[in-house]
């Protein structure tokens, strides 16, 4: 009778683990980290319902995570917005996932603006760079280097600093620019060899 007793005691408590283990993992406890959503991004805008049918990313904004080294390396062109994942692709296309276009932020040019991220992990981190799409580029398609102006408009060092769960930080927008345009934002780890990509709409 022991014995009968002591397995299914057992049996739960391996339950458990293996259910807390799944929770964890699920809940993207192994792999969270951030998103922009200042201006709002496309992986935010997936996650709060404004864009529906994303998949994946609507679950777990903050995982957006690619190789490093961008523009030099990093994700493929075409793969830029979702970090080279191929769960994400959503967020490259250069429409919703219903056809329709990306919700945009409305900016201007040569005036101050305020970048916010969000962090379910705080990594050690380089820097905090920003890029954006050249006037004229093609809208018609995933997003690739070519469409961009390589050499960021705004970059925040970091020196390997941890960040609170919220940080914002300023910096000026570029002027000449005009209609709807793509800003990106990566954030750089320190410690590992990775980036994290956030893609958001914008019409200056």
């Amino acid at each position: 009778m022991r014995t009968k007793t002591r397995f299914p005691a057992l049996s739960a408590a391996l339950l458990g683990v293996v259910t807390a283990g799944a929770f964890v993992l699920s809940t993207g406890g192994a792999s969270g980290h951030g998103y922009t959503d200042l201006p709002v991004s496309r992986q935010k805008l997936c996650a709060n319902g404004t864009v529906t049918d994303c998949g994946d990313i609507q679950y777990e904004p903050q995982s957006v995570e690619g190789p490093k080294g961008f523009p030099a390396a990093g994700p493929a062109d075409g793969q830029i917005c979702n970090g080279g994942l191929s769960r994400f692709a959503q967020l490259s296309s250069p429409a919703t996932p219903s056809g329709g276009a990306w919700p945009t932020t409305q900016v201007t040019g040569g005036q101050t603006y305020t970048f916010r991220w969000q962090f379910t992990a705080m990594h050690a981190t380089t820097d905090f760079k920003y890029y954006v799409t050249k006037q004229g580029w093609d809208q018609n398609h995933a997003l690739s280097r070519s469409d961009l102006d390589t050499t960021p408009f705004l970059t925040v060092p970091y020196n390997g600093q941890r960040p609170p769960a919220t940080l914002s930080h300023s910096g000026t927008l570029p002027t000449g620019l005009s209609g709807h345009h793509v800003i990106l934002a990566v954030w750089t780890i320190a410690d590992t060899g990775n980036a994290f990509y956030a893609c958001s709409d914008v019409t200056f």
